[in-house]
């Protein structure tokens, strides 16, 4: 059994020019935003592009040269800011600054907006990546984790059992650990009865091969997580033999569903895109205010300027905001 994370890279490189094919959303990738107008300012300044916003990464093409492009994988950033850069489009404007880390090699990459007004660029990708760091549950083999609740899995958003198997040993110790077994369409669970929290969650995505093998203990099913992961190997034994040869069967059956069509946990959609101008408006002058107060990543106070508006100083607004749009949100 090939694992799906064999050919699946898009959430885990950094990849530079790369080709029409690979810039099509895989299986389970689902574009979220696409906004016209971004530049890349630290490989390419002054160049007009389009930034993709997928499940898993974010695509950089210019308008110009669409084959000068870049795709950066979720899994590969370290940090996200916010801070200023010297665009040849914009001049000295608020940037989005992403630090990544791919096969031991550190990339910077800073995307400005080039239409004024706007902080879509900063709300999309900070909230698309903050929805695929909290949904790691589908996508990495976790030990010891907080998977049951009343003797019941936890299920995640779309997540579906289909099968629980009372009296499943777990054979990593020489006694074996007696548990139960849960066969969702995301993963695998096995938790200990007289232990809730000794547990293993294998999502299919991990699983390297899984195949009934013989053991000291008798005919066992043998799942081997992928070297990403980790590497395990982890034995149960499922009596009767019926019964081991139907979860296996069952097994394989929604490994194959689930590789047709990872579900990779990242849902997120933009509010805009749904109902009519005046409700984008509004969405649009939330994260204005969002993005405002947000300013964690500031290092000091912009300058003060004199407001002829109120008639006293303030400190400078960002690029793109305005007292009335600010003073619209609070109405």
């Amino acid at each position: 059994m090939a694992s799906v994370l064999d050919a699946l890279w898009e959430d885990r490189d950094v990849r530079f020019d790369i080709t029409v094919q690979q810039m099509k959303t895989r299986p389970g990738e689902v574009l979220i935003d696409c906004l016209d107008s971004i530049e890349d300012t630290k490989g390419n300044n002054g160049d007009r592009g389009r930034l993709l916003v997928t499940n898993l990464r974010i695509i950089w093409h210019s308008l110009a040269l669409p084959r000068v492009n870049l795709s950066v994988g979720y899994n590969t950033i370290i940090n996200i800011t916010t801070r200023t850069a010297n665009s040849k489009l914009r001049g000295q404007t608020e940037a989005l600054y992403i630090l990544t880390k791919s096969n031991n090699t550190r990339f910077e990459f800073i995307f400005t907006n080039v239409v004024p007004g706007s902080p879509r660029l900063f709300t999309s990708v900070i909230a698309v990546h903050r929805a695929y760091e909290t949904s790691k549950m589908y996508r990495d083999l976790k030990l010891r984790a907080a998977l049951i609740q009343n003797k019941q899995l936890r299920l995640l958003p779309r997540e579906q059992v289909y099968d629980k198997i009372n009296g499943v040993w777990n054979l990593s110790s020489d006694q074996g650990n007696l548990g139960t077994f849960f066969i969702t369409n995301v993963r695998i669970v096995w938790h200990a009865n007289m232990n809730e929290s000794f547990n293993v969650s294998i999502p299919y995505l991990q699983i390297w091969s899984i195949r009934i093998r013989d053991s000291k203990f008798g005919l066992a099913l043998v799942i081997e997580s992928s070297r990403q992961s980790g590497g395990y190997v982890l034995g149960f034994k499922i009596d009767p033999v019926e019964k081991l040869q139907d979860a296996l069967k069952e097994i394989n059956s929604l490994h194959k569903v689930y590789s047709a069509n990872p579900i990779f946990g990242v849902d997120y959609e933009m509010e805009e895109k749904v109902g009519i101008h005046t409700q984008y408006k509004n969405h649009k002058l939330k994260n204005s205010l969002q993005a405002y107060f947000a300013d964690g990543n500031k290092q000091q106070d912009r300058e003060p300027v004199f407001s002829e508006e109120l008639g006293l100083a303030i400190e400078k607004l960002k690029d793109g905001f305005t007292l009335q749009g600010l003073w619209e949100v609070m109405s």
